[in-house]
């Protein structure tokens, strides 16, 4: 009886786990860990969730994903080597202070180390994707048992090609008899990265989306107050810098270097408030791009209902087998964000106003950062046709808009009559 209480209290206070964190201020979240206002570029957390424990008798036996690729270099070699010139070129003038040399110093080593490796998969990011597959396979070992079919699958960008690989091996390293499959293909991009979408990017047109932003920016930091701390010249500053691009590009070098191997900093340029401000801006233009937006009606998850679909009807397919097994995908964080609203996982497909409050009700660091995941996890028992489903997002469990008796487990008919019915109900119009 003691034993039975003691696990009674532990599922408690492990399902009671994620909302006593989210019951942080953003503030507070981020004071806490200021590596957050990288946003996408925010480093996988390395940490395992606790799981509630099935009801009695079900047993996992399939699984289905999308994971982001890990952490990265920065796509765009400007954002590297614009900064290196501005600098330069200030200090060939004579109006680079002290704070700008050290800045240019970092910029430079940092540059020149990503010289050649524009977007690829850093050993960070490969690290990330190995140690998921690991608990993955921990968690659920029955999935991954012997001779298990694992089907993969990855947009045609290296970097997500070399995540799969690594999530892979290491499954395969766990158990080397599992019948891997593996596939990077222009076949597959309409379901795993399609954004190529105009009837649906067309609501991003709204010219109400700069006022939101200008709205939120009025009282807060701004890259014109950054900037002038690099130049011993404030005309100079003003009259020959372009305090927008270099700050904008200075914080996205700053934010990825935790996806990297070095002790290189460039955070200390930036005051908490500072970050937070910069955070702030780019976090509103995520949730209007990709998530439920009032000021894109609502439309942007459905960015992902071809592969909503896939997953449904892949799962559907594979449940019928008696083997089990797993659908892994590779791609993008422009997929997983839309997707984890789309699927309504936690409060994530709720409506927010683009407004000063809603940094506070939606983090973009929460959902997509490097290696992000939604694993969809199939239970069966032991005579019975009753199918449950658990979705985690980034590993920890997630509630839907849907009623179950065994919540965070719930019955698949229910769940994918519910999303079928969404994507019927969808228009464009």
């Amino acid at each position: 009886m003691k034993k039975s209480i003691v696990r009674t209290l532990v599922a408690l206070f492990c399902i009671g786990l994620p909302t006593l964190v989210s019951a942080q201020t953003t503030r507070e979240d981020i004071h806490a860990n200021l590596l957050k206002t990288g946003g996408n570029y925010y480093a996988y957390p390395d940490v395992r969730h606790p799981l509630t424990a099935a009801p009695k008798g079900y047993k996992p036996f399939y699984i289905s994903h999308y994971a982001r690729h890990g952490s990265r270099w920065l796509i765009d070699p400007g954002q590297y080597n614009r900064p290196v010139n501005v600098l330069t070129k200030a200090r060939e003038q004579g109006k680079l202070s002290a704070t700008g040399e050290k800045v240019l110093q970092v910029c430079d080593s940092v540059a020149k180390m990503a010289q050649g490796r524009y977007g690829e998969l850093s050993p960070r990011g490969a690290r990330q994707h190995r140690h998921i597959a690991q608990r993955m396979y921990e968690n659920f070992p029955q999935v991954f048992a012997k001779n298990a079919p694992v089907d993969a699958r990855s947009t045609v960008i290296i970097r997500c090609i070399l995540s799969m690989m690594n999530e892979c091996l290491q499954l395969q390293a766990c158990e080397p008899t599992i019948q891997l499959k593996t596939d990077a293909s222009a076949h597959d991009m309409y379901y795993m990265n399609n954004e190529n979408q105009p009837d649906i990017q067309k609501y991003r047109n709204n010219p109400d989306i700069h006022e939101a932003h200008k709205q939120l920016n009025a009282n807060r930091t701004k890259e014109k107050d950054i900037a002038p701390r690099l130049f011993n010249d404030l005309q100079y500053a003003n009259d020959s810098i372009d305090a927008g691009g270099l700050i904008s590009d200075l914080f996205a070098v700053a934010s990825n270097m935790q996806s990297l191997d070095t002790d290189l900093d460039l955070y200390w340029l930036f005051s908490e408030q500072e970050a937070y401000d910069l955070w702030a801006n780019y976090n509103m233009g995520w949730h209007i791009n990709y998530s439920n937006s009032p000021l894109t009606k609502g439309k942007m998850p459905f960015l992902e209902a071809d592969l909503l679909r896939n997953i449904l009807d892949t799962a559907d397919s594979c449940i019928t087998q008696k083997k089990p097994g797993a659908t892994l995908r590779f791609g993008h964080e422009v997929v997983v964000l839309p997707l984890a609203s789309l699927m309504e996982l936690g409060h994530y497909g709720q409506e927010f106003q683009d407004d000063a409050t809603l940094e506070e009700h939606w983090r973009n660091y929460e959902v997509f950062p490097m290696a992000c995941n939604i694993q969809l996890v199939f239970y069966r028992k032991a005579k019975s046709a009753d199918i449950l489903v658990k979705i985690l997002l980034n590993e920890q469990e997630m509630t839907l808009p849907i009623k179950s008796d065994l919540a965070p487990y719930y019955h698949w008919t229910d769940v994918a009559t519910f999303y079928r019915n969404k994507l019927a109900h969808f228009t464009t119009e």
